[in-house]
């Protein structure tokens, strides 16, 4: 049995289903136990694939119709009118659809997955925020493609799954600039680290502040830290800190029932 995390603010109308799932519920072992769904591990791809089927089976889906992308930490987003073959999946970092029966599934390890739905339009995205995706609008480009298809701000709903949290993210002291050079309230999301010229970066308070300028209907997020929940979640930054140079992905996905 996959373990799933859900959030009210996604029930916003029928026909709207949506799961962050943790690393639970699996068939992968070791370092990618259980639930890895991440073909960029050194996992072996048929367990992943078999992980992939049990999450789509929670929208009633096949595993091909669970797209996911190839994330490269950008602001693309594409529009997903057919699930595409896994060799085909397009280099982005959002997606979003107004056809019911695919599932725009997204993967982490620390960075933060959000799922967003217009229930009254039927459109949905999914989008991948690390802090470069964040910093150079991943956020406003999916909420664009969105309002192409059809959906409102004031009916969007959005939801911040599992990422790695405030009291977990030290940053050097070089990290912040970039941000305050884009807009200078950024200061808020960085606080002193215990080590000398370092800080501590609210990656989910950053992301949820780029939602908020999007005057949606809801901002909502998990409140869940990758990091810090080694039994329920993969971490990037965890493993590498143990000198583990793999690690497995965690899915979140959200889907329009037909």
């Amino acid at each position: 049995m996959t373990h799933v995390l859900e959030h009210p603010a996604l029930n916003t109308g029928e026909g709207v289903r949506h799961a962050f799932f943790s690393r639970g519920g699996g068939a992968s072992s070791g370092l990618y136990a259980s639930l890895n769904c991440g073909y960029g591990s050194n996992d072996d791809p048929e367990i992943v694939r078999e992980n992939r089927k049990r999450a789509s089976s929670q929208f009633g889906l096949a595993a091909d119709e669970l797209c996911s992308v190839y994330q490269v930490h950008g602001d693309i987003t594409v529009t997903v009118d057919i699930p595409w073959p896994r060799s085909d999946a397009p280099r982005a970092d959002a997606m979003v659809t107004d056809k019911p029966g695919i599932a725009l599934g997204i993967l982490t390890a620390d960075c933060a997955p959000v799922l967003l739905a217009d229930g009254n339009n039927r459109v949905i995205g999914a989008l991948h925020a690390g802090w470069r995706g964040a910093l150079v609008g991943v956020i406003e480009s999916c909420v664009q493609a969105m309002l192409a298809l059809g959906a409102q701000a004031r009916h969007i709903h959005a939801v911040i799954g599992p990422c790695i949290g405030p009291d977990s993210y030290e940053v050097g002291g070089e990290f912040p600039e970039p941000f305050l050079a884009d807009d200078a309230t950024a200061e808020r999301f960085f606080r002193n680290a215990p080590r000398p010229d370092h800080f501590l970066f609210d990656l989910p308070g950053y992301v949820s502040h780029r939602l908020q300028s999007q005057n949606l209907a809801e901002i909502a997020a998990l409140g869940r830290d990758t990091y810090a929940e080694e039994s329920e979640f993969f971490s990037y930054r965890r493993n590498s800190q143990k000198g583990v140079r793999d690690y497995g992905r965690l899915l979140s996905a959200i889907a329009l029932e037909n």
